[in-house]
């Protein structure tokens, strides 16, 4: 009887914090805000001004123009929650012509084999583990990204429309249509970005199909039965500024930085500097590399403002390590994590991978 309830509290939970999220603009689309690539990730996120790979078409589609081969492809796979949940990206991007560039992006997040106990009761009232069914709730984001240069000398600009789609098993599913902004500036060696996620804020469409049975356990749990609705996500704009740097005469070593400060304005977060309506959250990352070839990495991010177990206010940070190896044209990275936030699990072992296909662009 006790891992019956387990598992209804299992099913009970996700599916009513699905519900919750479906009318609460707060916290929206959040698996679009883990990341993408063990590079960025041991950075602590910080990389909206330097990144120059597959990857921008996630964290800034100007850095698309970066990309020094026609193609370039990438993969990445992380888990949560002990393997519970399941967090996949690929990605392929590449070259239109000299002041293009195009990209594609596929996101997946998902709890699969959830137990749906509502029929695990029969009519007679006797306990029947055959009615025992599963079912999964999946997170899905197609971006599609394109890059331009403009006039201005080492003035990009970037843009995505993302098109989401969630499912709760059979009993819940959403579509969505979102659009990202985006610039970055080279001046004097100095790298600096902007995105605006969300630009014109995103809106989720759920529509719910609960059988008549469903609606009984709903009601007879105190619980409200869902209806249609829209889930809105609002801007957010992140600033970044990046510098890299030689550090001996022959060039073999190099180092760079970059500080990215992250805006939210849908209420105040536990976050440094706070407001009412606005929050921001600074994040700071570091690479050094030999030769171009292998790389040591470190970040600090999550900076977060809690109370503790005394009701003190404290600051905590989360620290990230990683390492990257490049050699030709495959380059594989890990990243020393949590994409859970300071979950349960404090740590993630993440390991990403990038393939350039084709020839060097000729500049």
């Amino acid at each position: 009887m006790k891992n019956n309830f387990r598992f209804f509290a299992v099913f009970t939970t996700l599916f009513s914090t699905s519900l919750a999220q479906a009318q609460a603009p707060k916290y929206s689309n959040e698996f679009l805000a883990i990341g993408v690539g063990a590079r960025s990730l041991s950075m602590a996120n910080a990389c909206v001004a330097g990144v120059n790979d597959v990857t921008a078409g996630y964290w800034n589609p100007a850095g698309l123009l970066g990309i020094k081969n026609n193609i370039q492809g990438g993969l990445m796979h992380a888990e949560y929650f002990a393997s519970i949940a399941k967090y996949d990206y690929a990605a392929v991007a590449g070259r239109i012509d000299s002041v293009s560039s195009f990209g594609v992006s596929i996101l997946r997040f998902a709890v699969d084999d959830i137990p749906n106990t509502t029929q695990l009761i029969d009519a007679g009232g006797n306990i029947d583990y055959d009615r025992i069914t599963t079912f999964s709730a999946q997170d899905y984001a197609f971006v599609f990204s394109y890059a331009r240069k403009s006039p201005i000398p080492g003035l990009n600009f970037g843009a995505n429309a993302k098109i989401i789609r969630r499912t709760i098993g059979d009993f819940a599913n959403a579509w969505g249509f979102g659009i990202d902004a985006a610039a970055q500036y080279n001046w004097k060696g100095y790298q600096f970005g902007v995105v605006v996620k969300d630009v014109t804020s995103t809106f989720n469409a759920w529509s719910f199909n609960l059988t008549p049975e469903m609606k009984d356990v709903f009601i007879e749990t105190g619980n409200e039965i869902p209806s249609n609705s829209l889930e809105l996500t609002l801007p957010r704009c992140i600033l970044g500024a990046a510098k890299k740097i030689s550090l001996d005469k022959k060039e073999k070593f190099s180092l760079e930085g970059e500080i990215n400060l992250i805006n939210t304005f849908d209420g105040k977060r536990n976050t440094p500097i706070r407001t009412g309506v606005w929050s921001m959250e600074p994040v700071l990352g570091l690479e050094t590399g030999y030769k171009g070839i292998v790389f040591l990495r470190a970040g600090l991010g999550n900076i977060q403002r809690e109370n503790d177990v005394f009701g003190n206010s404290i600051t905590t940070v989360q620290p990230n390590l990683g390492i990257g190896i490049k050699i030709k044209s495959i380059s594989i990275d890990y990243a020393l994590t949590d994409v859970g936030d300071q979950s349960i699990a404090l740590y993630s072992n993440i390991f990403s991978f990038k393939l350039d296909l084709n020839r060097k662009i000729q500049k």
